[in-house]
């Protein structure tokens, strides 16, 4: 049987790409690595490793400075999840630092007040912010250095000012619109978006680090930071209180694993929706998709319709683990892998999944850390939509999350809206393991996209023998709504091949997220990351 791409003698095979072609090579580095999508959070985290700090030190100090350099997709005012491998286990964690919804929420009287669904404008969709009680958690069970040195880095760049990159500067002028109030004073530069090149400063930001790193995570959740945020929240109609935020905690939870291909996908489980990642892997490992051109119409046909049942899946189970009615093996299991996939007719399209569970976009960063021990590190940390909800608290201009626009408002649903519960969350960290062993932490952007998107890398990888790199750069496609989306790396006559087939679909006006990913070649000592074309980063180690 062939090797992965990864186990073979790079050396001697004949190279991975046409270099009289424009693309970029997969990194290789023997010590440590960092993938992410921006170079002055890659830069913070190989800093934190060459100090003394190890991967969960370097994820957390790349996150905080992916704050500033792609503010629209993340910030302390958001969430994040993490999956860590530590250094001589072969045993992975799961870290959820995802908030909750204030405890005066309630769709009743949201519904009683002609509300049909969250307003993703609107203060009450933002969930009381989990993200730093998350890295509070991971420094202290798996960090060396602790919040005061890993806080670093983003408090100079805030200071002195982080050099706005194109991918940033373009999702800065998609978001304008939507900002109002202290979101346009702390920003906007003179009331504009920012442009490539721009410094972008953020002295509020650098103020509420340094009382996070003199204080902990009580200097966020607790006093004049926390006022601020809950006056600014109040004010724009929301129902917080500093009660909300002094219950913030962050849990460590259990994954959950399924098969592909020989291997084992390692996903969080509920309130993320990491099992529909599982759940679509297991339908489409029932078919050769490696006898399939990757970029062609059977192959986009069977994705397709293996995501829209996974989907269907997750929009009438998945929320708040405490409201769920539907046992989470089943959602993961082999029985309802086989009877899904025997639903796929391979000349037909079959029906749209049922309305998603809440408003399923948007955007996030992600970042990954491999150090020299081999601690491993997949860290997920976002706002959701550009910027979250566009509103900012007015002191600090903490941007705001809009998580909780990802909640229902069905009377009875498992993702319901009510205080104190956690939304079916977008985002999901994964690790790929082999014969007991973790091989590649990697996570794919992108909102609703990301179960659909780490399959599709994957069999990418397993399927067509892929490096970490080329398997991010293929061009994807997403069903959402009714429609097929595709990048523009499709041809056209595969569109006509779909539509031939009963699918609706159209050209995509903006790229199918992001992703990283660092396979670790344990036999050679190596690791080969990879970074998506799709956002401003890299991959690099030493």
């Amino acid at each position: 049987m062939p090797q992965h791409p990864a186990q073979q003698n790079l050396e001697t095979e004949k190279p991975m790409r046409d270099f009289h072609l424009p693309g970029r090579s997969p990194a290789f580095a023997a010590n440590a690595m960092c993938a992410t999508s921006h170079p002055a959070a890659v830069t913070a985290a190989l800093d934190m490793l060459r100090s003394g700090g190890n991967a969960a030190d370097a994820a957390i100090a790349g996150a905080l400075v992916l704050g500033l350099g792609e503010p629209a997709m993340t910030g302390i005012g958001g969430d994040m999840f993490a999956l860590v491998k530590p250094a001589g286990s072969e045993e992975i964690l799961g870290l959820n630092g995802s908030g909750r919804a204030p405890a005066a929420l309630s769709a009743a009287d949201l519904r009683a007040k002609g509300w049909t669904g969250m307003d993703e404008n609107h203060a009450m969709s933002t969930v009381v912010p989990g993200a730093i009680a998350g890295f509070a958690a991971l420094a202290e069970r798996c960090g060396r250095k602790g919040l005061d040195a890993t806080c670093a880095p983003a408090i100079a760049l805030a200071e002195e000012g982080c050099p706005v990159a194109p991918r940033a500067a373009y999702d800065w002028a998609r978001a304008e619109p939507r900002m109002r109030g202290a979101m346009r004073y702390h920003f906007l530069k003179a009331d504009a978006p920012y442009a490539a090149g721009d410094l972008f400063r953020h002295p509020g930001m650098a103020e509420v680090l340094r009382t996070v790193q003199a204080k902990g995570p009580a200097g966020f959740y607790e006093g004049p930071v926390a006022e601020d945020m809950v006056r600014s929240l109040q004010a724009l109609g929301g129902v917080h209180t500093m009660d909300d935020f002094a219950a913030v905690e962050a849990d460590w939870v259990e994954p959950i694993a399924g098969p592909y291909r020989g291997a084992e996908l390692v996903e969080l489980p509920p309130n993320t929706h990491g099992a529909t990642a599982i759940l679509m892997a297991r339908i489409l490992e029932k078919f050769d998709i490696a006898a399939l051109d990757p970029t062609g119409a059977e192959r986009a046909h069977l994705e397709t319709e293996a995501a829209k049942l996974a989907y269907a899946a997750r929009n009438a189970a998945i929320g708040d683990p405490a409201a769920m009615t539907v046992q989470l093996d089943h959602l993961t299991g082999q029985a309802l892998a086989d009877e899904l996939a025997a639903l796929i007719d391979p000349e037909r399209a079959g029906p749209p999944p049922a309305a998603p569970l809440g408003t399923q976009h948007k955007d996030t960063i992600y970042i990954t850390v491999v150090d020299r021990d081999r601690m491993v590190v997949s860290l997920i940390y976002s706002v959701f939509h550009d910027f979250g909800g566009c509103i900012a608290s007015e002191r600090y201009g903490i941007n705001f999350n809009n998580r909780a626009a990802g909640f229902t408002l069905a009377e009875g649903h498992p993702n319901e809206a009510a205080g104190g519960k956690r939304p079916m969350h977008t985002i999901i960290p994964a690790m790929l393991r082999q014969n007991g062993r973790t091989v590649m932490p990697f996570g794919v952007m992108g909102g609703g996209y990301q179960p659909h998107g780490h399959v599709r890398l994957i069999s990418n990888m397993l399927d067509y023998r892929l490096d970490p790199q080329a398997a991010q750069d293929m061009a994807r496609l997403f069903h959402d709504d009714g429609t097929t989306y595709f990048e523009r790396g499709y041809a056209s006559e595969v569109g006509r091949a779909l539509e031939a087939k009963g699918h609706r679909t159209a050209l995509r006006d903006v790229p199918l997220g992001g992703s990283q990913a660092i396979w670790i070649d344990h036999d050679r000592g190596v690791l080969i990351g990879g970074s998506d074309p799709r956002k401003d980063g890299l991959a690099l180690g030493y």
